[in-house]
């Protein structure tokens, strides 16, 4: 279950979407790609140059800052939440936009079921929830089904010292 930060639990939020999916790919493995941020543009369409800025590369971690751009607009997010391999949140402000996401991963028999949720509050949030009421939602479970084919492809690609 996530911790809501009280501005951002989804009762007092202006825009709350929750998506979910049963994935084949082990707990593991869906964690390794979640948190391999950076490399979220060369899988989920709505990821752009993600860059950790404050804190160990290349996974995210409690406490990573990172930017970067989705919906349009440029976020700059810190992990808040982390549980390795069950549950990590980020908070995220930009332009017109105070967001909280987060991910939850539960182990099944079959391999694990994932659950994504957001809430949003500001100005921006409110236009596009009117505007395109629906976007979120589709987009985040976009990023549901990518993750899972990506996973299911195997884990990320090593890290290089260097």
């Amino acid at each position: 279950m996530l911790q809501w930060p009280e501005q951002f639990h989804p009762t007092r939020a202006a825009i709350f979407v929750s998506n979910e999916l049963s994935m084949s790919a082990p707990a593991e493995r869906i964690w390794a790609w979640l948190v391999r941020a950076e490399l979220w543009p060369s899988w989920y369409p709505n990821a752009r140059n993600v860059r950790i800025e404050q804190g160990p590369r290349p996974d995210l971690a409690l406490g990573t800052r990172f930017r970067w751009r989705t919906f349009g607009v440029t976020i700059e997010s810190t992990v808040e939440e982390f549980a390795p391999r069950e549950r990590i949140a980020w908070s995220a402000r930009g332009l017109g936009v105070r967001a909280y996401h987060g991910w939850l991963i539960e182990k099944t028999a079959a391999g694990c079921h994932v659950v994504t949720e957001e809430t949003q509050n500001g100005i921006l949030a409110r236009l596009g929830g009117l505007l395109m009421p629906n976007r979120m939602h589709r987009y985040h479970q976009i990023w549901l089904e990518q993750l899972n084919a990506k996973a299911a492809e195997g884990p990320p690609p090593a890290v290089v010292a260097g």
